[in-house]
């Protein structure tokens, strides 16, 4: 099944339209044509299968036959990752925890940031991408960046975890985790978080964890992180 991303489609919708862009990609490259049938998503739990009514490579016209929901998973993880100085290292993240499984993404820049902003556009088509390669329903909500600080005196709910390499005791994440629905994990830049951002995090209630008995990159230990929640709820 090859799934397309529409996040404007509603369950009651009947008929839909697609840009430009997306009516090329069907019609010039896949060359389907009127008849043939079309999954989509709007990302947020709905499979809808469709019928191309108009093959027009600027505007496709579809119709929808049959609309399926899924629910989400039972824990909702929100994954606080600093941006790596090599872009790439963390677009291969956000493509990564999609198709493992995340619902949400906040970048922080941290004491020891060596990249201090991020293209938000760009991270969020990284997401839809890998949402469809995956054939996901759900898709990862991507914040904008926030500082260090201000994400720590936000409110926060749920279980809180922070994976530093500091000396000192740290607990396995996967014999940490609860029934709580809810999971914030923190993920430091290269350099680590600082001496001040750890006991600030401890003192708002994140526990520190363990990852690892090796030295992670840093989107290695929040891949990492993803997974152990996966292997636990999924």
């Amino acid at each position: 099944m090859q799934l397309f991303y529409h996040p404007e489609l509603n369950s009651t919708d009947s008929e839909f339209s697609i840009p430009k862009e997306e009516s090329r990609h069907i019609v010039k490259v896949l060359r389907l044509k009127t008849g043939d049938q079309i999954h989509f998503t709007n990302g947020q739990g709905w499979l809808f299968n469709c019928t191309l009514i108009s093959a027009n490579e600027k505007k496709c016209i579809l119709s929808v036959d049959q609309a399926h929901y899924k629910d989400p998973r039972s824990i909702r993880l929100h994954m606080a990752v600093a941006p790596t100085k090599m872009n790439d290292r963390f677009e291969w993240f956000l493509e990564k925890a999609t198709e493992i499984g995340i619902e949400e993404i906040t970048p922080i820049i941290c004491a020891n940031s060596e990249r201090k902003q991020i293209k938000i556009n760009r991270m969020q088509r990284i997401i839809e991408s890998a949402l469809k390669q995956s054939q996901q329903l759900h898709i990862p909500v991507i914040n904008e960046q926030r500082k260090f600080t201000d994400f720590i005196q936000s409110e926060v709910n749920g279980q809180k975890f922070i994976a530093h390499c500091m000396n000192g005791i740290r607990t396995e994440l996967k014999n940490s985790i609860s029934s709580e629905s809810q999971i914030t994990i923190l993920i430091g830049p290269e350099g680590d978080f600082s001496v001040k951002e750890i006991e600030m995090a401890l003192e708002h209630g994140f526990k520190p964890v363990n990852l690892s008995n090796n030295r992670l990159r840093t989107e290695t230990a929040a891949i990492v992180a993803c997974h152990t929640i996966a292997l636990n709820y999924d």
